[in-house]
Protein backbone atom coordinates (compact mmCIF):
# COMPACT_ATOMS: atom_id res chain seq x y z
CA UNK A 1 0.00 0.00 0.00
CA UNK A 2 3.01 2.75 0.49
CA UNK A 3 3.50 2.36 -3.37
CA UNK A 4 -0.09 3.26 -3.91
CA UNK A 5 -0.64 5.99 -0.69
CA UNK A 6 2.55 7.75 -2.10
CA UNK A 7 1.68 8.05 -6.02
CA UNK A 8 -1.76 8.82 -5.13
CA UNK A 9 -1.20 11.46 -2.68
CA UNK A 10 0.72 13.49 -5.49
CA UNK A 11 -2.35 14.80 -6.87
CA UNK A 12 -2.46 16.98 -4.20
CA UNK A 13 0.12 19.63 -5.36
CA UNK A 14 0.07 21.56 -1.73
CA UNK A 15 -0.90 19.14 1.15
CA UNK A 16 2.03 20.47 2.57
CA UNK A 17 0.73 23.45 3.61
CA UNK A 18 -2.72 21.74 4.99
CA UNK A 19 -1.55 19.44 7.10
CA UNK A 20 -2.04 20.16 10.62
CA UNK A 21 -3.27 18.10 14.04
CA UNK A 22 -7.06 18.46 13.28
CA UNK A 23 -8.11 16.03 11.44
CA UNK A 24 -6.54 12.25 11.50
CA UNK A 25 -7.37 10.75 8.39
CA UNK A 26 -7.23 6.66 8.19
CA UNK A 27 -7.70 4.29 5.48
CA UNK A 28 -10.35 1.83 6.11
CA UNK A 29 -8.85 -0.78 4.40
CA UNK A 30 -6.06 -1.45 7.65
CA UNK A 31 -6.22 1.99 9.83
CA UNK A 32 -3.27 3.13 8.60
CA UNK A 33 -2.64 6.63 8.74
CA UNK A 34 -2.86 8.63 5.49
CA UNK A 35 -2.69 12.22 7.01
CA UNK A 36 -3.58 14.63 9.46
CA UNK A 37 -5.08 18.24 8.44
CA UNK A 38 -5.74 21.06 9.53
CA UNK A 39 -9.72 21.59 9.74
CA UNK A 40 -10.57 25.13 8.49
CA UNK A 41 -11.43 28.19 10.81
CA UNK A 42 -14.26 30.52 11.20
CA UNK A 43 -12.06 33.15 9.50
CA UNK A 44 -10.89 30.78 7.14
CA UNK A 45 -14.25 29.72 6.10
CA UNK A 46 -15.57 33.60 6.02
CA UNK A 47 -12.75 34.69 3.62
CA UNK A 48 -13.65 31.92 1.31
CA UNK A 49 -17.08 32.46 1.53
CA UNK A 50 -15.90 36.08 0.51
CA UNK A 51 -13.90 35.07 -2.56
CA UNK A 52 -16.63 32.60 -4.05
CA UNK A 53 -18.93 35.96 -4.04
CA UNK A 54 -16.17 37.87 -5.44
CA UNK A 55 -15.57 34.52 -8.09
CA UNK A 56 -19.18 34.11 -9.11
CA UNK A 57 -19.43 38.21 -10.12
CA UNK A 58 -16.90 37.58 -12.73
CA UNK A 59 -17.50 33.99 -13.52
CA UNK A 60 -21.34 34.77 -14.22
CA UNK A 61 -20.51 37.10 -17.25
CA UNK A 62 -17.75 34.72 -19.07
CA UNK A 63 -20.27 32.86 -21.76
CA UNK A 64 -21.67 30.00 -21.27
CA UNK A 65 -19.60 27.92 -24.10
CA UNK A 66 -16.57 29.00 -22.42
CA UNK A 67 -17.42 28.08 -19.21
CA UNK A 68 -18.05 25.15 -20.28
CA UNK A 69 -14.37 24.70 -22.12
CA UNK A 70 -13.17 25.10 -18.28
CA UNK A 71 -15.15 21.75 -17.22
CA UNK A 72 -14.05 20.23 -20.69
CA UNK A 73 -10.34 20.46 -19.54
CA UNK A 74 -11.06 18.74 -16.00
CA UNK A 75 -12.66 15.92 -18.01
CA UNK A 76 -9.15 15.68 -19.94
CA UNK A 77 -7.30 15.93 -16.43
CA UNK A 78 -9.63 13.64 -14.89
CA UNK A 79 -8.75 10.96 -17.72
CA UNK A 80 -5.14 11.77 -17.62
CA UNK A 81 -5.02 11.04 -14.08
CA UNK A 82 -8.15 8.21 -13.56
CA UNK A 83 -5.84 5.33 -12.32
CA UNK A 84 -4.26 7.74 -9.42
CA UNK A 85 -7.54 9.58 -8.61
CA UNK A 86 -9.35 5.63 -8.43
CA UNK A 87 -6.78 4.17 -6.08
CA UNK A 88 -6.92 7.48 -3.45
CA UNK A 89 -10.73 6.89 -3.37
CA UNK A 90 -10.07 3.13 -2.45
CA UNK A 91 -7.49 4.03 -0.19
CA UNK A 92 -9.97 6.24 1.91
CA UNK A 93 -13.41 5.16 1.14
CA UNK A 94 -12.57 1.46 1.19
CA UNK A 95 -14.62 0.54 -2.11
CA UNK A 96 -13.20 -1.82 -4.39
CA UNK A 97 -10.56 -0.53 -7.13
CA UNK A 98 -12.98 -1.40 -10.04
CA UNK A 99 -15.73 0.84 -8.11
CA UNK A 100 -13.08 3.58 -7.23
CA UNK A 101 -12.14 3.35 -11.70
CA UNK A 102 -16.26 3.65 -12.30
CA UNK A 103 -16.68 6.50 -9.86
CA UNK A 104 -13.81 8.75 -11.55
CA UNK A 105 -15.25 7.59 -14.86
CA UNK A 106 -18.68 8.81 -13.87
CA UNK A 107 -16.77 12.33 -13.07
CA UNK A 108 -15.53 12.24 -16.84
CA UNK A 109 -18.66 11.37 -17.64
CA UNK A 110 -20.10 14.34 -15.89
CA UNK A 111 -18.07 16.59 -17.84
CA UNK A 112 -19.05 15.54 -20.98
CA UNK A 113 -22.83 15.79 -20.29
CA UNK A 114 -21.69 19.67 -18.59
CA UNK A 115 -19.92 20.53 -21.93
CA UNK A 116 -22.98 19.93 -24.14
CA UNK A 117 -25.02 21.60 -21.48
CA UNK A 118 -23.14 24.74 -21.73
CA UNK A 119 -24.65 25.28 -25.37
CA UNK A 120 -28.16 24.33 -24.16
CA UNK A 121 -29.09 26.36 -20.92
CA UNK A 122 -32.23 27.31 -22.73
CA UNK A 123 -35.00 29.73 -21.54
CA UNK A 124 -38.78 30.08 -23.72
CA UNK A 125 -40.38 32.46 -26.07
CA UNK A 126 -44.08 32.78 -24.32
CA UNK A 127 -46.60 33.89 -26.14
CA UNK A 128 -48.05 37.28 -24.42
CA UNK A 129 -52.01 38.25 -24.65
CA UNK A 130 -50.97 41.73 -25.37
CA UNK A 131 -50.47 42.85 -28.68
CA UNK A 132 -46.61 43.89 -29.62
CA UNK A 133 -45.49 42.00 -26.38
CA UNK A 134 -42.69 39.64 -26.44
CA UNK A 135 -42.73 37.53 -23.26
CA UNK A 136 -39.46 35.36 -22.32
CA UNK A 137 -38.25 32.81 -19.56
CA UNK A 138 -34.26 33.76 -18.86
CA UNK A 139 -32.07 31.61 -16.86
CA UNK A 140 -29.38 33.12 -15.27
CA UNK A 141 -26.57 31.84 -12.71
CA UNK A 142 -27.67 31.77 -9.58
CA UNK A 143 -24.47 32.60 -6.77
CA UNK A 144 -21.85 30.53 -5.05
CA UNK A 145 -23.29 26.65 -4.35
CA UNK A 146 -22.35 24.69 -1.42
CA UNK A 147 -21.70 21.30 -1.81
CA UNK A 148 -21.84 19.13 1.57
CA UNK A 149 -20.89 15.86 0.23
CA UNK A 150 -20.63 11.85 1.81
CA UNK A 151 -17.89 9.76 2.33
CA UNK A 152 -19.65 7.17 0.22
CA UNK A 153 -19.10 8.99 -2.99
CA UNK A 154 -16.17 11.00 -1.93
CA UNK A 155 -15.89 12.57 -5.69
CA UNK A 156 -18.41 11.60 -7.95
CA UNK A 157 -21.49 13.41 -6.10
CA UNK A 158 -18.95 16.71 -5.98
CA UNK A 159 -18.34 16.55 -9.90
CA UNK A 160 -22.69 15.88 -10.29
CA UNK A 161 -22.90 19.44 -8.85
CA UNK A 162 -19.53 21.63 -9.95
CA UNK A 163 -19.52 20.50 -13.31
CA UNK A 164 -23.12 22.07 -13.71
CA UNK A 165 -22.91 24.48 -11.81
CA UNK A 166 -19.80 25.81 -13.31
CA UNK A 167 -21.11 25.67 -16.66
CA UNK A 168 -24.26 27.45 -15.41
CA UNK A 169 -21.67 30.19 -13.84
CA UNK A 170 -21.55 30.05 -10.23
CA UNK A 171 -18.81 29.11 -8.18
CA UNK A 172 -18.20 26.58 -6.03
CA UNK A 173 -18.06 25.47 -1.98
CA UNK A 174 -17.03 21.99 -1.49
CA UNK A 175 -17.22 21.23 2.31
CA UNK A 176 -16.28 17.14 1.88
CA UNK A 177 -16.47 14.38 5.06
CA UNK A 178 -14.60 14.43 7.15
CA UNK A 179 -13.62 11.34 6.48
CA UNK A 180 -12.53 11.37 3.20
CA UNK A 181 -10.95 14.92 2.61
CA UNK A 182 -8.00 13.68 0.26
CA UNK A 183 -9.96 12.99 -2.67
CA UNK A 184 -11.85 16.32 -2.27
CA UNK A 185 -8.16 17.98 -2.08
CA UNK A 186 -6.92 15.96 -4.56
CA UNK A 187 -9.54 17.12 -7.19
CA UNK A 188 -9.67 20.29 -6.34
CA UNK A 189 -5.82 20.48 -7.00
CA UNK A 190 -6.26 18.71 -10.26
CA UNK A 191 -9.17 21.89 -11.23
CA UNK A 192 -6.76 24.64 -9.50
CA UNK A 193 -4.25 23.00 -12.65
CA UNK A 194 -7.13 23.45 -15.12
CA UNK A 195 -7.82 27.26 -13.75
CA UNK A 196 -4.18 28.26 -13.93
CA UNK A 197 -3.96 27.95 -17.49
CA UNK A 198 -7.57 29.38 -18.54
CA UNK A 199 -7.57 32.91 -18.38
CA UNK A 200 -11.51 33.79 -17.40
CA UNK A 201 -11.01 31.86 -14.20
CA UNK A 202 -11.18 34.00 -11.43
CA UNK A 203 -9.30 33.23 -8.05
CA UNK A 204 -11.53 31.61 -5.53
CA UNK A 205 -13.87 29.87 -8.52
CA UNK A 206 -13.72 26.61 -6.78
CA UNK A 207 -12.58 26.20 -2.69
CA UNK A 208 -12.48 23.27 -0.25
CA UNK A 209 -14.22 23.93 3.40
CA UNK A 210 -11.93 20.97 5.25
CA UNK A 211 -14.10 19.96 8.93
CA UNK A 212 -17.27 18.56 10.37
CA UNK A 213 -20.14 20.05 11.54
CA UNK A 214 -19.07 23.06 12.87
CA UNK A 215 -17.61 24.34 9.93
CA UNK A 216 -20.65 22.57 7.74
CA UNK A 217 -22.84 24.79 9.51
CA UNK A 218 -21.41 27.75 8.90
CA UNK A 219 -21.51 27.27 5.34
CA UNK A 220 -25.30 26.06 5.53
CA UNK A 221 -25.90 29.02 7.91
CA UNK A 222 -24.48 32.06 5.49
CA UNK A 223 -27.00 33.60 3.17
CA UNK A 224 -24.49 34.62 0.77
CA UNK A 225 -24.84 30.97 -0.35
CA UNK A 226 -28.34 30.66 -2.51
CA UNK A 227 -27.77 26.68 -2.65
CA UNK A 228 -26.81 24.11 -0.29
CA UNK A 229 -26.44 20.93 -1.86
CA UNK A 230 -26.20 18.22 0.82
CA UNK A 231 -25.61 14.44 0.73
CA UNK A 232 -25.85 12.46 3.33
CA UNK A 233 -28.46 10.88 5.67
CA UNK A 234 -31.81 11.87 6.32
CA UNK A 235 -30.90 12.95 10.39
CA UNK A 236 -28.27 15.43 8.30
CA UNK A 237 -31.17 16.81 6.10
CA UNK A 238 -33.93 17.37 8.82
CA UNK A 239 -30.67 19.85 10.23
CA UNK A 240 -30.03 21.33 6.87
CA UNK A 241 -33.13 21.96 5.38
CA UNK A 242 -34.48 24.21 7.91
CA UNK A 243 -31.76 26.16 8.56
CA UNK A 244 -31.42 27.00 4.59
CA UNK A 245 -35.15 27.51 4.73
CA UNK A 246 -34.97 30.01 7.41
CA UNK A 247 -32.74 32.20 5.50
CA UNK A 248 -34.39 31.97 2.24
CA UNK A 249 -32.10 29.64 0.43
CA UNK A 250 -32.38 26.65 -1.68
CA UNK A 251 -31.68 23.18 -0.77
CA UNK A 252 -31.06 20.13 -2.82
CA UNK A 253 -31.29 16.97 -0.70
CA UNK A 254 -30.07 13.50 -1.55
CA UNK A 255 -30.43 11.95 1.82
CA UNK A 256 -31.54 7.95 3.24
CA UNK A 257 -32.33 5.04 0.85
CA UNK A 258 -34.22 2.09 1.86
CA UNK A 259 -34.36 0.46 -1.74
CA UNK A 260 -36.02 -2.11 -2.55
CA UNK A 261 -36.43 -5.07 -5.57
CA UNK A 262 -39.73 -6.95 -6.46
CA UNK A 263 -39.29 -10.29 -8.04
CA UNK A 264 -42.34 -11.07 -9.15
CA UNK A 265 -43.99 -14.80 -10.25
CA UNK A 266 -42.43 -14.14 -13.84
CA UNK A 267 -39.28 -12.91 -13.34
CA UNK A 268 -36.03 -14.63 -14.87
CA UNK A 269 -33.74 -15.49 -12.07
CA UNK A 270 -30.69 -15.55 -14.13
CA UNK A 271 -31.38 -11.54 -14.48
CA UNK A 272 -32.67 -11.04 -11.12
CA UNK A 273 -30.27 -12.76 -8.92
CA UNK A 274 -26.72 -10.82 -10.38
CA UNK A 275 -28.92 -7.76 -9.89
CA UNK A 276 -29.63 -8.49 -6.52
CA UNK A 277 -26.31 -9.61 -5.45
CA UNK A 278 -24.60 -5.83 -6.96
CA UNK A 279 -27.33 -4.22 -4.89
CA UNK A 280 -27.01 -5.52 -1.75
CA UNK A 281 -23.25 -5.99 -1.35
CA UNK A 282 -21.35 -3.81 -3.82
CA UNK A 283 -19.62 -0.92 -2.11
CA UNK A 284 -20.06 -2.99 1.02
CA UNK A 285 -23.57 -2.22 1.13
CA UNK A 286 -22.59 1.26 1.33
CA UNK A 287 -24.43 2.97 -1.31
CA UNK A 288 -27.55 5.30 -0.75
CA UNK A 289 -28.99 3.22 -3.46
CA UNK A 290 -27.96 -0.44 -2.43
CA UNK A 291 -31.11 -2.79 -1.81
CA UNK A 292 -31.83 -2.93 1.65
CA UNK A 293 -35.07 -4.83 1.21
CA UNK A 294 -35.67 -8.02 -1.67
CA UNK A 295 -39.70 -8.80 -1.37
CA UNK A 296 -40.74 -12.19 -3.51
CA UNK A 297 -43.56 -13.83 -4.76
CA UNK A 298 -44.31 -16.41 -2.48
CA UNK A 299 -43.99 -19.03 -4.68
CA UNK A 300 -40.64 -17.98 -5.93
CA UNK A 301 -39.21 -16.86 -2.04
CA UNK A 302 -38.07 -20.44 -1.09
CA UNK A 303 -35.95 -20.44 -4.21
CA UNK A 304 -34.47 -17.19 -4.13
CA UNK A 305 -33.33 -17.10 -0.98
CA UNK A 306 -31.81 -20.11 -1.43
CA UNK A 307 -29.25 -18.70 -4.18
CA UNK A 308 -28.56 -15.89 -2.08
CA UNK A 309 -27.71 -17.79 0.63
CA UNK A 310 -25.70 -19.42 -1.33
CA UNK A 311 -24.21 -16.40 -3.07
CA UNK A 312 -23.68 -14.73 0.32
CA UNK A 313 -21.63 -17.68 1.93
CA UNK A 314 -19.67 -17.39 -1.51
CA UNK A 315 -18.71 -13.73 -1.12
CA UNK A 316 -18.70 -13.74 2.69
CA UNK A 317 -16.19 -16.76 2.82
CA UNK A 318 -13.80 -15.75 -0.38
CA UNK A 319 -14.49 -12.32 -2.03
CA UNK A 320 -14.03 -9.77 1.01
CA UNK A 321 -11.12 -8.43 1.20
CA UNK A 322 -8.15 -6.04 0.48
CA UNK A 323 -10.26 -3.61 -2.08
CA UNK A 324 -6.86 -3.44 -4.01
CA UNK A 325 -6.83 -6.74 -4.49
CA UNK A 326 -8.64 -7.37 -8.31
CA UNK A 327 -10.22 -10.65 -7.00
CA UNK A 328 -12.18 -8.68 -4.13
CA UNK A 329 -15.91 -7.79 -4.33
CA UNK A 330 -16.41 -6.48 -0.95
CA UNK A 331 -14.24 -3.67 0.88
CA UNK A 332 -14.35 -3.08 4.31
CA UNK A 333 -16.60 -0.40 6.34
CA UNK A 334 -16.00 2.93 6.35
CA UNK A 335 -14.89 2.66 10.12
CA UNK A 336 -16.16 0.91 13.64
CA UNK A 337 -19.39 3.24 13.96
CA UNK A 338 -20.45 1.68 10.99
CA UNK A 339 -19.50 -2.14 11.69
CA UNK A 340 -21.33 -1.42 15.49
CA UNK A 341 -24.15 -0.11 13.40
CA UNK A 342 -24.76 -3.35 11.27
CA UNK A 343 -24.28 -5.71 14.47
CA UNK A 344 -27.08 -3.36 16.59
CA UNK A 345 -29.54 -3.81 12.93
CA UNK A 346 -28.89 -7.61 13.13
CA UNK A 347 -29.60 -8.35 16.95
CA UNK A 348 -32.24 -5.60 16.73
CA UNK A 349 -34.31 -8.10 13.85
CA UNK A 350 -33.66 -11.42 15.18
CA UNK A 351 -36.83 -11.84 17.44
CA UNK A 352 -38.44 -11.28 13.75
CA UNK A 353 -36.26 -13.08 11.36
CA UNK A 354 -36.50 -16.96 10.45
CA UNK A 355 -33.14 -17.53 9.41
CA UNK A 356 -30.28 -15.06 9.63
CA UNK A 357 -27.14 -15.87 6.85
CA UNK A 358 -23.86 -14.62 7.55
CA UNK A 359 -23.32 -10.87 9.23
CA UNK A 360 -19.79 -10.48 11.65
CA UNK A 361 -16.38 -9.49 11.50
CA UNK A 362 -14.15 -11.20 9.70
CA UNK A 363 -10.39 -10.80 8.39
CA UNK A 364 -9.34 -9.40 11.94
CA UNK A 365 -5.88 -10.91 12.30
CA UNK A 366 -4.79 -9.85 8.81
CA UNK A 367 -6.26 -6.24 8.40
CA UNK A 368 -6.63 -5.63 12.15
CA UNK A 369 -7.49 -1.85 11.74
CA UNK A 370 -10.10 -2.27 9.08
CA UNK A 371 -13.69 -3.26 9.51
CA UNK A 372 -14.22 -6.36 7.41
CA UNK A 373 -17.84 -8.26 7.60
CA UNK A 374 -19.59 -11.38 5.78
CA UNK A 375 -22.88 -9.57 4.08
CA UNK A 376 -25.47 -10.91 5.74
CA UNK A 377 -29.06 -12.18 4.54
CA UNK A 378 -32.01 -12.19 6.66
CA UNK A 379 -35.38 -14.23 5.78
CA UNK A 380 -38.57 -12.93 7.52
CA UNK A 381 -41.86 -14.19 7.14
CA UNK A 382 -43.19 -9.94 7.01
CA UNK A 383 -41.71 -6.64 6.89
CA UNK A 384 -40.94 -5.32 10.14
CA UNK A 385 -40.81 -1.96 12.05
CA UNK A 386 -36.93 -2.49 12.54
CA UNK A 387 -36.07 -2.29 9.30
CA UNK A 388 -38.26 1.10 8.50
CA UNK A 389 -34.39 2.80 9.27
CA UNK A 390 -31.75 2.66 6.92
CA UNK A 391 -28.37 0.26 8.10
CA UNK A 392 -25.49 1.58 5.84
CA UNK A 393 -24.10 -2.02 5.86
CA UNK A 394 -24.71 -4.84 3.60
CA UNK A 395 -27.65 -6.45 4.92
CA UNK A 396 -30.65 -7.61 3.04
CA UNK A 397 -33.90 -8.56 3.92
CA UNK A 398 -36.12 -11.09 1.42
CA UNK A 399 -39.89 -10.60 2.23
CA UNK A 400 -42.57 -12.72 1.19
CA UNK A 401 -45.71 -11.11 -0.85
CA UNK A 402 -48.95 -12.96 -2.59
CA UNK A 403 -49.77 -10.65 -5.10
CA UNK A 404 -48.62 -7.09 -6.78
CA UNK A 405 -50.75 -4.85 -4.55
CA UNK A 406 -49.30 -6.63 -1.53
CA UNK A 407 -45.90 -5.81 -2.87
CA UNK A 408 -45.98 -2.37 -3.52
CA UNK A 409 -47.67 -1.55 0.06
CA UNK A 410 -44.72 -3.58 1.69
CA UNK A 411 -42.67 -1.59 -0.90
CA UNK A 412 -43.77 1.91 0.27
CA UNK A 413 -44.38 1.57 3.56
CA UNK A 414 -40.80 2.76 4.39
CA UNK A 415 -40.11 6.38 4.96
CA UNK A 416 -37.56 6.67 2.25
CA UNK A 417 -38.05 6.85 -1.30
CA UNK A 418 -34.63 6.73 -3.69
CA UNK A 419 -34.60 3.82 -5.36
CA UNK A 420 -36.54 0.61 -6.36
CA UNK A 421 -37.07 -2.15 -8.63
CA UNK A 422 -39.00 -4.87 -10.29
CA UNK A 423 -38.06 -8.35 -11.77
CA UNK A 424 -40.57 -9.81 -14.35
CA UNK A 425 -41.07 -10.59 -17.80
CA UNK A 426 -44.94 -9.33 -17.14
CA UNK A 427 -45.06 -5.72 -18.97
CA UNK A 428 -48.23 -5.07 -17.36
CA UNK A 429 -46.52 -5.59 -14.10
CA UNK A 430 -43.91 -3.95 -15.00
CA UNK A 431 -45.72 -1.00 -15.87
CA UNK A 432 -47.74 -0.94 -12.98
CA UNK A 433 -45.05 -0.82 -10.99
CA UNK A 434 -43.61 1.78 -12.21
CA UNK A 435 -46.69 4.07 -11.74
CA UNK A 436 -47.01 3.28 -8.07
CA UNK A 437 -43.63 2.97 -7.28
CA UNK A 438 -43.03 6.22 -4.77
CA UNK A 439 -39.36 6.29 -5.42
CA UNK A 440 -37.50 8.54 -7.84
CA UNK A 441 -35.92 5.79 -9.65
CA UNK A 442 -37.90 2.92 -10.52
CA UNK A 443 -36.16 0.47 -12.59
CA UNK A 444 -37.40 -2.71 -14.46
CA UNK A 445 -35.03 -5.99 -14.72
CA UNK A 446 -31.78 -3.90 -13.37
CA UNK A 447 -30.95 -3.32 -9.81
CA UNK A 448 -31.65 -0.66 -7.34
CA UNK A 449 -28.01 0.62 -7.91
CA UNK A 450 -25.60 1.73 -10.67
CA UNK A 451 -27.60 5.24 -12.29
CA UNK A 452 -26.21 6.65 -15.47
CA UNK A 453 -25.23 10.14 -15.65
CA UNK A 454 -27.98 11.44 -18.35
CA UNK A 455 -30.63 10.59 -15.81
CA UNK A 456 -32.08 12.99 -12.94
CA UNK A 457 -30.30 11.33 -9.45
CA UNK A 458 -32.87 11.52 -6.17
CA UNK A 459 -35.74 10.42 -4.60
CA UNK A 460 -38.89 11.46 -2.70
CA UNK A 461 -40.25 11.22 1.11
CA UNK A 462 -37.25 11.04 3.42
CA UNK A 463 -34.61 11.21 0.72
CA UNK A 464 -34.83 14.94 0.82
CA UNK A 465 -36.41 15.28 -3.18
CA UNK A 466 -33.32 16.79 -4.31
CA UNK A 467 -32.21 16.01 -8.51
CA UNK A 468 -28.46 15.96 -9.18
CA UNK A 469 -27.14 15.23 -12.16
CA UNK A 470 -28.35 14.50 -15.56
CA UNK A 471 -32.17 15.47 -17.32
CA UNK A 472 -33.01 19.02 -16.12
CA UNK A 473 -31.18 19.09 -13.06
CA UNK A 474 -29.42 22.11 -14.12
CA UNK A 475 -31.85 24.19 -13.42
CA UNK A 476 -31.66 23.85 -9.04
CA UNK A 477 -27.98 25.83 -9.98
CA UNK A 478 -29.88 28.92 -12.43
CA UNK A 479 -32.84 31.29 -10.98
CA UNK A 480 -35.62 31.58 -13.46
CA UNK A 481 -36.66 35.61 -14.59
CA UNK A 482 -39.88 36.15 -16.42
CA UNK A 483 -39.33 39.17 -18.89
CA UNK A 484 -41.85 40.94 -20.63
CA UNK A 485 -40.77 43.30 -23.43
CA UNK A 486 -42.86 46.02 -25.12
CA UNK A 487 -42.02 46.94 -29.16
CA UNK A 488 -44.96 48.76 -30.05
CA UNK A 489 -45.86 52.83 -30.33
CA UNK A 490 -48.63 53.46 -28.84
CA UNK A 491 -49.65 53.28 -25.08
CA UNK A 492 -49.11 49.89 -23.84
CA UNK A 493 -52.20 48.17 -22.85
CA UNK A 494 -52.78 46.23 -19.45
CA UNK A 495 -52.48 42.67 -18.84
CA UNK A 496 -55.88 41.12 -18.00
CA UNK A 497 -57.41 44.06 -20.21
CA UNK A 498 -57.36 46.31 -16.93
CA UNK A 499 -58.04 50.36 -18.04
CA UNK A 500 -55.89 52.56 -15.86
CA UNK A 501 -56.52 56.24 -18.00
CA UNK A 502 -55.39 59.31 -16.21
Amino acid sequence: MPTTQEASLKLIANLDSMRGTDLLVCSPIDGTELARLRMDSAQDIERKIADSVSAFEVWRDVPAPRRGELVRLLGEKLRAHKEELARLVTLECGKIIEEGRGEVQEMIDICDFAVGLSRQLYGLTIQSERADHVMQENWLPLGPVGIISAFNFPVAVWAWNACLALVCGDSCLWKPSEKTPLTALACQSLLDEVCRDFDEAPKGLSQVILGGFEQGNQLVEDSRVPLISATGSTRMGRAVGPKVAARFGRSLLELGGNNAIIVTESADLDIAIPSILFGSVGTAGQRCTSTRRVIVHETLVDEVFAKLASAFRQIGESKVGDPLEPTTLVGPLIDEQAFLGMEHALEAIKPDAVEIIGGGRTLQSQFPGGYYVRPALVRLNQQSKVIHEETFAPITYVIPYRDLVEAMQIHNEVPQGLSSAIMTTDIRDAETFKRYSDCGIANVNIGTSGAEIGGAFGGEKETGGGRESGSDSWKAYMRRQTSTTYFGRKKPALAQGIHFDV
